[in-house]
C-alpha cells in the first residue's frame, strides 16, 4: 500500500479550455489545518471523501494522504463543522501520459487558477502544457487548506 502523494502545482496563464476532457464540482472543508497534517472533507459531484494528509517534504513534492469514501450526507454535516469551504470547478486535461487537474476557484479567491499533476516520483519528467505557468509547489499560500483560513 502507497500512500504518498507526489504532486507538483502550478499557475495557469493560458487557456486550457480547449483541452478539457471532464470536469467536476468541488466543496471542501478542513476540519485541521497545520503545518504538521490536514483533515478535510470534501463532496465532489455525488461522492465525498474525508483526506488525512502529513506534512510535506523539503521539497513540498511528497507528503503522506490517506483518503475515504464517506456518505455524501454524512460529509454535508461534517461540513459545518469547518471554519471555511472552498468551492472550486476541476478540470481534467490529459498532457502525455498524465493528466493535469485544473482548479477553479470560486468565491473569495475567484479568479486564481491552479494546475495540479500527480506524479510516480518526485524525479518523473512530464510535458508542460505552453498555458502552464509559474510552479508553485511548496508554496503554502497556494494549498487549499492555506486558501481555507485565508479568504
Amino acid at each position: 500500500m502507497n500512500n504518498i502523494e507526489i504532486e507538483r502545482k502550478f499557475l495557469v496563464k493560458g487557456d486550457f479550455l480547449p483541452f478539457v476532457s471532464a470536469k467536476a464540482e468541488i466543496a471542501q472543508g478542513y476540519l485541521c489545518a497545520s503545518k504538521e497534517r490536514s483533515v478535510r472533507v470534501r463532496i465532489k459531484d455525488d461522492s465525498a471523501y474525508i483526506t488525512i494528509k502529513g506534512p510535506s517534504g523539503m521539497n513540498g513534492f511528497s507528503r503522506l494522504e490517506f483518503e475515504y469514501p464517506i456518505p455524501c450526507d454524512h460529509a454535508a454535516e461534517i461540513m459545518k463543522l469547518c471554519n471555511a469551504v472552498i468551492e472550486k470547478e476541476r478540470h481534467y486535461v490529459p498532457s502525455g501520459k498524465h493528466v493535469f487537474e485544473v482548479d477553479v476557484f470560486r468565491g473569495a479567491h475567484d479568479g486564481l487558477i491552479i494546475a495540479e499533476i500527480e506524479l510516480q516520483s518526485e524525479e518523473e519528467s512530464f510535458e508542460k502544457p505552453a498555458w502552464l505557468g509559474e510552479e508553485v509547489t511548496g508554496d503554502v499560500r497556494y494549498y487549499n487548506s492555506y486558501l481555507a483560513s485565508h479568504p
